[in-house]
């Protein structure tokens, strides 16, 4: 392996334009490979549960995945800084790819639970190497903003095609290919990161660098146990064990803190939490992520459950929120660097996702889709101006040695606040709708078919609802009256689960103003020592 002194090009890139396009190109692939894998897989799960017969394992299919990816992103970020990302992203990519390959094969939905764990392991190692690779490659975060655009873009076009591959494949093909999809996507991102992407070490430590294992267990511990009493508190409510969950999450994270303090090179650098700039970032990415996600999972949900949409013309009212993500990104871009307090930019992102709420909340059946459409589009105009710049202000203000560690803390913490706002936004629509239906049938005299309609998917299986309708009928009662009120109340449930993530895109306006003013500047940092193979 030949090792050599980086010089920073033209506008502030460590490689000549061609270098820096073709490794752009192999991380591009890889953020398309970790989304696209997110979209395809939603769209044919009632069939893989179908086919698999396993539906008490139906969340741990998404469950085992943002669990195990959720504690590797902290964890891989930090030894990216250590020994360089490109290693990382290699072995991610194979990991990925081969438990692509494993879920797709599965006989069980046990098998495919597992076999998502581990492509989880691969989508953590991904996220936490791959998003710091762009800081590598461009020190200078006027010139990272531009060529930030080709992620973004393969972001957007892997959200805005995911759900109609995902149809396409299970319904032509089988749902196996939702995962098997991702071998051809994967075998050219491992080309191209292989052949194109540097291998740039950061010198930070003199003699061996001695990893901090203790750190890992505990943050894994800490972040699995919050993850699984958030995912079972919806479910089972407050029992014990749920709250033997919780104490065990709080424990490991106080364990945490006092370990890292004592430790020589900790995995989660608590300096990073005093610098008020820093902490101020993490807590606007958990406030984001905990509105973004509340808005991809529950939008689709009323236009099909509540307003009774097919899935093709939901599809397509919600497109706009991820396909201007990217638009958002591109036109941040441009006017980001030209603005006298770059800040502002958060402030308008957070202020364009309050709208997008706002609008689902008033969203009504009769409403316009084009005007919902606009809605949408706010809210990814918004995704647009936020995410770019939470990461660009975290890298700059970050600094070398801590770049990778706070890259992937963004991307934790973001994924964190997804968790909790999904969870949290879920059970009150789930206990408004439940009460709601209660109510309806109670006054219908009907309580005994409370079982049937509890679960909200019956309003979007139109198969499984007619078949309700018939039996209604059969049994004396209105059947269609009482579906139209179970959608009113599922209706209401959602507007008020939307209402507490506008609540919280308005609280996130006003933290905005903690994070101190950011200034993007074109000078480069010095030049950092890339190994490069043959």
């Amino acid at each position: 392996m030949m090792v050599h002194t980086a010089a920073h090009h033209s506008r502030g890139q460590v490689l000549p334009f061609r270098e820096s396009l073709l490794a752009m190109l192999g991380v591009s692939f890889v953020t398309m490979l970790v989304a696209l894998d997110q979209t395809v897989v939603g769209t044919a799960l009632p069939t893989i549960v179908a086919e698999l017969k396993g539906f008490e394992l139906y969340a741990w299919v998404a469950t085992s995945y943002l669990l195990t990816s959720v504690i590797t992103v902290p964890i891989f970020g930090r030894l990216g800084d250590y020994y360089g990302r490109k290693p990382f992203v290699i072995v991610s990519i194979a990991l990925f790819t081969g438990a692509s390959a494993l879920c797709g094969a599965a006989h069980s939905m046990l098998f495919l639970v597992l076999a998502r764990g581990l492509q989880g392991i691969g989508g953590g190692m991904l996220v936490g190497t791959a998003f710091a690779c762009i800081a590598d490659l461009f020190p200078d975060s006027v010139v990272r903003l531009r060529w930030q655009v080709m992620m973004s873009s393969a972001f957007g076009i892997a959200n805005a095609i995911g759900p109609s591959l995902g149809g396409f494949l299970t319904q032509y093909c089988g749902w196996r290919w939702a995962f098997y999809v991702n071998l051809p996507v994967g075998l050219l991102s491992l080309v191209f990161v292989w052949r194109y992407l540097p291998h740039i070490r950061h010198v930070m430590h003199q003699g061996r660098v001695k990893l901090d294992w203790v750190g890992a267990l505990l943050i894994a511990l800490a972040l699995s146990a919050l993850q699984l009493f958030v995912e079972w508190v919806a479910h089972d409510g407050l029992t014990p064990t749920v709250a033997a969950l919780l104490v065990v999450s709080i424990a490991s994270a106080a364990a945490l803190l006092k370990w890292e303090r004592t430790t020589a090179q900790p995995v989660l650098p608590l300096d990073m939490f005093r610098n008020r700039s820093l902490a101020a970032l993490f807590a606007l990415s958990v406030l984001g992520g905990f509105t973004m996600f509340s808005l991809l999972f529950y939008a689709p949900l009323l236009l099909q459950g509540g307003f009774g949409l097919s899935p093709r013309d939901a599809g397509l009212i919600v497109t706009p929120l991820v396909v201007f993500i990217t638009v958002g990104s591109i036109v941040n871009g441009r006017i980001v660097t030209r603005v006298r307090n770059p800040n502002a930019m958060l402030y308008v992102g957070f202020v364009l996702m309050a709208v997008a709420c706002f609008g689902a909340v008033l969203a009504t059946r009769s409403m316009p889709r084009g005007l919902l459409m606009m809605f949408m589009m706010s809210g990814g105009l918004g995704l647009g101006f936020v995410l770019p710049n939470l990461t660009v202000f975290a890298q700059q203000t970050a600094g070398r040695e801590h770049l990778g560690i706070a890259t992937a803390l963004l991307q934790s913490l973001r994924m964190i606040g997804g968790m909790v706002g999904t969870a949290l936004t879920g059970t009150l629509i789930t206990r408004m709708y439940a009460h709601g239906v209660q109510h309806a049938l109670r006054s219908a005299g009907a309580v005994s078919w409370l079982e049937p309609m509890r679960d909200p998917q019956i309003l979007v299986n139109l198969d499984a609802q007619r078949a309700l309708v018939r039996q209604l009928a059969q049994a004396g009662f209105d059947g269609a009256s009482l579906i139209e009120a179970a959608r009113e109340a599922l209706v209401g449930a959602i507007h008020m689960g939307i209402a507490v993530a506008m609540a919280v895109a308005v609280f996130s306006i006003w933290q905005c103003r903690r994070v101190p003013q950011v200034q993007i500047t074109r000078a480069a940092e010095p030049a950092s020592t890339p190994a490069r193979a043959p």
